[in-house]
């Protein structure tokens, strides 16, 4: 196996993870901060594809679709927290759970009714369409190297934000004693819907992004929602720096695995029974390892310990 199909798939794998905590970084700041089970989290991430493919589709321009996808996932975030989720912070868990799931059939219905059945396509814009030339001869999309950037450069503006203006300190200590914040005078309703709306936006963002390499359709957010789910599992609820530690663990392992685990299983039997047994082993890979990591640390690589 050649050294740069290696390196092609570690970069496909940190593409993958960088989508994830784009996903994860919300999710687990929702939670983090309102103690909320969201499952409508993968609906934000679509209603961010739609609003991209469809602002794409009459502007012609990739960059408005993503201020669009952005817009249109805040706004859907915050309208949802104002009109059903301030209702259920001081629900048990089972009612967060019914109810983001009651959402989540409404945003598809809803997304069918507007848009149809069929998917839509978000093209790449040409400035950013090819491979490029990395050091060792090693071609790989422009796009996929972007995307990779967009979400580091997210990652570093996410941790600037958190850990250096007042906003991130409101933050930080609505996650550790909510009652106390409110009672210093910050108004925790405006707040909890900028948390939303902010978890909202970077689900919108992830699906405007990835909207350009696969098809727009309903119910594309559900699958990443789930996995988005193990990487705050393997980073710690509420840990934006595990979210982000745990989608590249995520997006490796589920990269590196369902290439070179069929490659291995051909060394014992034949190619179609490797490929097979080794695609399901590789699809249980990223469940493998949240166990493991939850054996060492229950909490997670980064959640506060018991």
């Amino acid at each position: 196996m050649s050294s740069i199909l290696i390196i092609e798939q570690i970069l496909n794998g940190l593409q993958f993870g960088v989508m994830l905590f784009l996903m994860a970084a919300g999710l687990t700041l929702i939670f983090g901060v309102m103690g909320l089970i969201n499952l409508a989290h993968g609906s934000l991430y679509m209603v961010g594809a739609f609003a991209a493919a469809a602002v794409a589709g009459v502007t012609g321009s990739f960059l408005l679709a993503l201020v669009a996808a952005l817009a249109a996932a805040a706004l859907a975030g915050a309208i949802v927290e104002m009109v059903v989720i301030r209702r259920l912070y001081n629900a048990p868990h089972l009612d967060q759970v019914l109810a983001t799931f009651a959402l989540i059939l409404i945003f598809s219905e809803g997304t069918r009714w507007v848009f149809g059945s069929f998917p839509l396509f978000l093209d790449i814009p040409d400035a950013l369409s090819g491979p490029v030339t990395l050091p060792g001869g090693i071609e790989y999309p422009l796009y996929r190297l972007t995307l990779i950037g967009i979400g580091l450069a997210v990652a570093v503006g996410l941790w600037a934000l958190i850990e250096r203006t007042r906003l991130g300190i409101q933050i930080r200590a609505g996650e550790n004693d909510r009652e106390m914040i409110a009672a210093l005078g910050v108004d925790i309703s405006k707040l909890y819907t900028l948390v939303f709306a902010l978890g909202a936006a970077l689900a919108g963002l992830a699906g405007a992004l990835v909207g350009a390499i696969q098809s727009v359709q309903v119910g594309m957010g559900e699958p990443v929602l789930i996995l988005a789910f193990v990487v705050i599992v393997i980073g710690g609820i509420g840990s934006v720096r595990g979210a982000f530690i745990g989608a590249l663990l995520v997006g490796l392992t589920d990269t590196l695995g369902g290439v070179f685990l069929p490659e291995l299983f051909k060394l014992f039997m034949d190619n179609g029974a490797a490929q097979k047994s080794g695609s399901a082993l590789a699809s249980m890979g990223i469940y493998v390892l949240m166990g493991l990591v939850l054996i060492w640390r229950p909490t997670g690589l980064f959640g506060a310990r018991a």
